[in-house]
């Protein structure tokens, strides 16, 4: 039964626990924690970031003090290291920035795979809504647009008749979601594990859904292993600049052969090695790039992998992943749309898993 088969890996896709490195098997979660980082020096004095300049003849000078950011939140640093990108001019009817995309992510086969198929429909819509709500009343200069991002392609821990260790939804599946976001007036995100497969190859395959212009891309290059050749699960996959290119360039044709409106075009990611070559990553008008962030773990964790992964290397917009369970496992609070809100730049694009 599909139900069955789908208990097997999705990094992204299921937020339940548990470390992908010292699992090794399928089913484990994605959106690894990030890298660990050392502690930094020992804490500086409460005048740290004060100084006082004291002149002869002259009452001090005191000057105020420098403002103390979290990591991922430092506007200066945004700035040197090149934000905001220069891009392709805005077409009509393009969502970002001029909206802010908030999404629930899963599979309805699974409740294992993210908030989309942990619910019934219905809860699960009324909770999307709430989360909506939250970020209308966060940043109400900036409307939200509701989502739904499916995975229709998950990666599997076993090879599969295709051997390719990876399971196309049918499309019986991929319409009932579209449904349900037609319902909730949402965006659709079809979300691709490729396993073994070429992206090159399965993209095509969904062609017949994405020509609609409220349905959407997302591409997951932790599952993407054929040039590793280990199954999915066992270690973290990557995408190149290339591979990425090709997916933006189809979705480039797919507007124009349809007379469409832009396209969302979302990349996960949470390791150095996740995306390589991101400066040769083509800005194309049709297309618009969020490079997400995709790591569960603590909120100081999460805003280290923002950082290092996301804002360090500028390519267009950015997004970042909320986990339901796994960001709280351990005690820790979910970031709320205020933390979120504190990054620079802010993300234009939240996923719930």
């Amino acid at each position: 039964m599909l139900l069955f088969a789908l208990i097997a890996v999705t990094g992204c896709s299921l937020d339940t626990g548990g470390d992908l490195a010292k699992s090794g098997t399928p089913g484990v979660p994605s959106g690894q924690p990030a890298v660990m980082k050392t502690a930094s020096s020992a804490a500086r004095s409460a005048m740290a970031n004060r100084s006082t300049v004291i002149s002869k003849g002259k009452p001090p000078e005191v000057t105020a003090p420098k403002p103390r950011y979290n990591a991922g939140e430092d506007p200066e640093y945004a700035r040197q290291k090149g934000w905001p990108p220069k891009g392709p001019q805005q077409l009509p009817g393009a969502i970002l920035p001029g909206k802010r995309i908030v999404a629930y992510y899963g599979n309805p086969q699974s409740k294992r795979m993210g908030a989309l198929g942990e619910f019934p429909k219905d809860e699960m819509l009324q909770r999307l809504k709430g989360e909506v709500k939250k970020w209308e009343a966060a940043d109400p200069a900036l409307p939200v647009q509701p989502a739904l991002h499916l995975i229709a392609v998950v990666a599997q821990g076993d090879p599969g008749k295709a051997g390719k260790y990876r399971m196309i939804m049918p499309d019986k599946i991929v319409e009932q979601v579209y449904g349900w976001a037609k319902e909730a007036n949402a965006l659709l995100f079809i979300d691709i594990q490729t396993g073994h497969d070429n992206i090159r190859t399965i993209l095509p395959r969904f062609e017949w859904i994405l020509k609609n212009p409220d349905v959407h891309l997302g591409i997951d290059p932790e599952f993407n292993l054929i040039a590793s050749g280990k199954k999915p699960g066992t270690k973290i996959g990557t995408y190149d600049a290339a591979d990425i290119n090709y997916a933006s360039g189809f979705l480039q044709e797919m507007v124009k052969k349809y007379n469409l409106p832009p396209k969302v075009f979302t990349v996960h990611r949470f390791t150095r090695n996740g995306v390589t070559n991101s400066k040769q990553i083509a800005l194309r008008p049709e297309v618009q790039i969020v490079m997400h962030m995709d790591g569960w773990g603590a909120p100081w964790l999460k805003r280290d992998s923002y950082k290092d992964y996301i804002v360090a290397e500028p390519v267009q917009y950015t997004g970042f992943k909320l986990f339901y369970h796994n960001d709280t496992k351990k005690g820790d609070p979910l970031m709320s749309p205020q933390d979120l809100l504190k990054l620079n730049p802010k993300p234009v694009y939240i996923q719930y898993q």
